[in-house]
């Protein structure tokens, strides 16, 4: 039990996606908690799952009934035609045969119309999960799992299983039933005559058995390359202007031909495996059907069974042999949307590294004094980016962080937004350690605002907005006033209702920058962390940017990391950081008089102006 448990908690979550082949064990555990992943979306269904069970058992015996209707008009309509005593058996029999027709095709329109308003249900819950499961994943985890593939989660995946919703399950219900229902009637009309069609029956089994066990293995490559295909595209298309400045293209080309032909071939492999079982059921299908043939010809001519009986056994073996087709095809479904369900259960089982409280301290209005108490921290074992951090930053006070890069300052800050957890110690927050706050309310207090400065497609107004959803729209614009952005912003054709584009590529480096500023502003956090937000600016939008800076700054508690000494010269406090460790503390006039580091620093800066 132990050894089980050991071997689930290590494919736990998406461990798997990159094996190309897994021990029988291993896959045993992943379809398990793919079932229980496809059980918990069924069961709020399961009233309407029973009517509809309802439904297709009338279907079924409806169209069953028609070949023993067949057996009854010829056997018993035909004769007392030929002894002129007319027609009135055979017209009873065709009328309810119609009947029959009728009530299968309307069961058939009201089955499918309440199964696909089923399925869409589910899919919209399965999406809705899997959304917002990677919307709470922690941040180690996207940036360990490509966009690439969580784009293939959200499209191929759930497509692979909208088409098993929509029609393989459909289809199998369907076949079994008319497997199950053809072979009690086949007994029925004769016993011996039955047994004979039957005779194959367990060859097409074993048959049916084989074709599962390999398409298993075909179709979960088919999702894993398929995936490999979608993260390259997405990639290629993120980053096009670097493909296109360093000449990529070629190259690129070359990786997308050689994921593209594994597709390819992973694709032909189940195509292969299509074509040898469909036909190899139909075959044996054919063969039975002239087995009957002759041997119930053979009784009829010997008065042991009539006419009708063969004729309707002759219905019944097509009706019997068809579902296989349809069940080798539900086959290829299940087997695709096995597989996707195998990844998507395998991402909504990631837990978020960050967890939340399970009783959350309350902090009604934050300070912004935030302390750092022996915080170890690294990213992989046995290299330690902070090697044992103490640090006390007061409330409302500015502090810049500068050092060459990789030496903590970036990692300091993802702990002070709790982007990561510390490997020991403890990040506290007006002296609440972070582990105890919600999200929420971590969030109110502490805001970080980054070098790439993301902007979200739509207005300049929703994007300010985010700061705050319910601000209003005088507030938006106040903040905006407040930052100086307000100018040009207005000076826009739709002022604030103005487009800003895909992350913001309408508007330049600076622009996206005041209205992250204003975003933030409008937040209104007690702590406020800029990630190197002015590294990417030129020297007008700097200066621009420094205006509103000192207005985001005041009276609150700041955490600046930039590589420019201009944007450091504002703080009231500067730290010096070395692998992980503080080795300058001080203000940044005090620190200049040292000749310490920093003074290198501030006068390699200001002969790089000159």
């Amino acid at each position: 039990m132990t050894q089980v448990a050991e071997k689930g908690n290590a494919w736990r979550g998406v461990a798997s996606e990159d094996q190309d082949s897994l021990s029988e064990d291993v896959s045993v555990l992943l379809r398990e908690r793919s079932r229980r992943l496809l059980g918990d979306l069924l069961r709020p269904h399961r009233k309407s799952i029973a009517l509809l069970t309802a439904i297709i058992v009338v279907s079924n015996a409806a169209g069953l009934a028609i070949p023993y209707l067949v057996k009854v008009g010829i056997d018993s309509g035909i004769p007392p035609m030929l002894k002129g005593t007319g027609p009135g058996t055979l017209l009873t029999v065709v009328a309810v045969i119609l009947a029959a027709a009728v009530t299968q095709a309307l069961t058939r329109q009201v089955f499918l119309q309440l199964s696909g308003k089923i399925g869409q249900n589910i899919l919209l819950e399965l999406r809705r999960r899997v959304f917002d499961h990677f919307q709470r994943l922690s941040l180690s985890f996207h940036e360990k799992y490509t966009s690439g593939r969580v784009i293939s989660r959200l499209t191929s995946d759930i497509e692979a299983i909208a088409e098993l919703l929509q029609s393989g399950f459909d289809g199998l219900v369907t076949a079994v039933l008319t497997m199950f229902g053809t072979a009690g009637l086949l007994l029925v009309l004769d016993v011996h005559l039955g047994l004979v069609a039957l005779v194959p029956l367990p060859i097409l089994l074993l048959f049916t058995r084989w074709f599962r066990r390999q398409s298993s293995i075909v179709y979960r490559r088919t999702r894993e390359t398929v995936a490999l295909v979608i993260v390259h595209f997405v990639e290629s298309m993120t980053g096009i202007r670097a493909v296109q400045a360093f000449r990529r293209e070629p190259r690129n080309q070359e990786i997308f031909k050689e994921l593209n032909d594994d597709y390819r071939g992973a694709n032909e492999s189940s195509m292969r495996l299509v074509a040898l079982f469909m036909p190899g059921v139909k075959l044996i299908g054919n063969v039975t059907v002239a087995g009957v043939l002759l041997y119930g010809g053979y009784l009829a001519f010997s008065g042991e069974v009539t006419v009708g009986v063969l004729a309707a056994f002759l219905l019944y073996l097509r009706q019997f042999y068809e579902p296989m087709q349809e069940i080798s095809q539900f086959y290829n479904t299940l087997q695709s949307a096995g597989a996707a369900l195998e990844k998507l259960s395998g991402v909504l089982e990631e837990e978020p590294e960050v967890a939340e409280p399970k009783r959350p301290a309350e902090l009604d209005r934050s300070r912004g004094k935030v302390r750092f108490e022996g915080v170890r921290f690294s990213y992989v074992d046995s290299m330690p980016i902070l090697p044992g951090l103490d640090l006390t930053v007061p409330a409302g006070q500015s502090v810049a962080l500068v050092g060459a890069t990789g030496a903590g300052k970036t990692t300091l800050a993802k702990l002070i937004a709790r982007f990561y957890d510390p490997t020991e110690g403890r990040v506290e927050l007006d002296g609440v350690d972070l582990r105890d706050l919600d999200e929420p309310t971590l969030r109110r207090a502490v805001v970080m605002v980054t070098q790439e400065n993301f902007l979200f497609s739509g207005t300049i107004t929703e994007n300010i907005r985010f700061g705050r959803p319910g601000a209003s729209q005088a507030e938006v614009e106040a903040a905006a006033k407040a930052i100086g952005a307000h100018e040009f912003i207005a000076a826009l054709p739709d002022g604030y209702e103005t487009e800003v584009g895909k992350r913001g590529g309408r508007m330049s480096a600076g622009q996206r920058q005041l209205v992250a500023f204003a975003r933030a502003f409008l937040a209104d956090p007690a702590v406020l962390i800029l990630d190197e937000a002015t590294s990417s600016l030129d020297v007008p939008s700097e200066r621009l940017v420094q205006r509103a800076l000192r207005t985001i700054l005041a009276d609150r508690t700041a955490l600046i990391i930039a590589h420019r000494l201009s944007t450091v010269e504002i703080a009231d406090r500067v730290l010096v950081m070395e692998r992980g460790e503080i080795v300058e503390d001080g203000a940044p006039q005090r620190l200049i008089k040292a000749s310490g580091r920093f003074a290198n620093l501030h006068q390699a800066w200001l002969d790089s102006l000159s």
